[in-house]
């Protein structure tokens, strides 16, 4: 910005940086994925991902054991740097503020979170975090790098700072879990999913990009079930909830897990081996640092249909894309890995999914 221009002349171009961001999320992943030449990728996509956090074989969700600490340190990195601050506009001091008040999509609350701190297969350690602190340092970088490549200028000093993006203790690491939802032809062996078209006029993060279904961040429904909703399950179905069926992220005071008739039935079907949940690994986006718990569901035909089967058209979030099916074929994977705007979590489970086939279908 010139020394001259108004704050109102600020406004619109820092909404012009994210409309573009918005637009070209791609593309600017591409980009970013090259800054990072020497980490190690899932299969064939930019996810960005670590030899301790790869599974050689699916491993089933419940026998994840998470591990909760009240005493991490904070992250060396939080976004009220001085090098973040090109990206906000005078009177914010987070990257969230800006947002809060001058691009604020529909879905956008400082919810808790649970901050992941280490991976230690079976095992993932936590501890207390809120959906800003991910905002501040995933959603300014982006910004970053979007204002680089319009202004074709050099350097990239908040990312520098930051450094390694798999390293859990520079940031604040709100992982989400990617689940990509199989469903089962026990007749035929015949396996189909759904995708997700994220909106950037309603999430914060993603938009305009294709991602498995559903996805949601790890957290409670509020402070005060911190205890009761640590648990990736209960977070799988709630996301089931909203994405597939369209129920609110809103959760009154009232809702209790055993109380819910949506839940129960997952829960009978998970208990009969009609439903199969697995994690596959680990990953990190390279535009945002996103971190996504890589899992799918494999669901007999019968039982989705009967609890899943009236998938609505659009959600809170975006647009579902193929509810009638998409083929679970070579060809269909490739396609959405490597063709279409996919988020880079979405093509990674897709493509360990692929290679897993047989492991989790018998």
């Amino acid at each position: 910005m010139s020394a001259n221009a108004q704050p109102n002349d600020a406004r619109l171009t820092w909404q012009g940086i994210r409309h573009y961001l918005n637009g070209h999320r791609h593309d600017l992943a591409r980009i970013a994925d090259r800054l990072y030449p020497d980490h190690e990728r899932v299969g064939s996509t930019p996810l960005l991902t670590r030899d301790d956090w790869r599974l050689s074989e699916p491993l089933a969700l419940d026998r994840i054991a998470l591990k909760w600490t009240d005493s991490a340190p904070p992250p060396a990195v939080t976004g009220d740097e001085r090098e973040v601050r090109p990206a906000l506009l005078e009177g914010s001091t987070t990257y969230a503020a800006t947002m809060m008040n001058h691009g604020r999509p529909g879905l956008f609350e400082n919810r808790p979170c649970y901050r992941l701190l280490d991976v230690g297969w079976p095992g993932l350690s936590f501890t207390r975090g809120s959906y800003f602190d991910g905002v501040n340092v995933g959603e300014a970088v982006a910004h970053e790098l979007a204002t680089t490549r319009l202004s074709q200028a050099d350097g990239l000093p908040f990312r520098s700072l930051i450094g390694d993006p798999t390293d859990l203790s520079r940031r604040a690491a709100l992982p989400a879990v990617s689940m990509l939802t199989l469903r089962r032809d026990g007749r035929t062996g015949e396996m189909t999913f759904v995708l997700h078209w994220r909106d950037p006029a309603r999430v914060a993060h993603g938009g305009g990009l294709y991602q498995v279904m559903p996805v949601g961040i790890f957290q409670p429904v509020s402070e005060a079930t911190e205890v009761e909703d640590f648990d990736l399950w209960k977070c799988v179905v709630r996301e089931y909830g909203e994405e597939f069926l369209g129920r609110s992220e809103l959760y009154d005071e009232a809702f209790t897990y055993d109380s819910w008739p949506f839940y129960q039935r997952l829960e009978q079907a998970r208990a009969d081996g009609r439903l199969r949940s697995f994690a596959l690994g680990l990953g990190v986006d390279p535009l945002t640092f996103a971190t996504d718990l890589l899992a799918v569901t494999v669901i007999e035909a019968e039982t989705f249909d009967t609890i899943l089967g009236d998938i609505v058209e659009n959600n809170e979030e975006g647009r579902v894309v193929g509810a009638t099916g998409i083929p679970f074929r070579a060809d269909q994977v490739a396609r959405y890995v490597h063709d279409e705007p996919m988020q880079a979590a979405g093509a990674a489970v897709l493509e360990l999914a692929w290679k897993h086939r047989q492991a989790l279908a018998p």
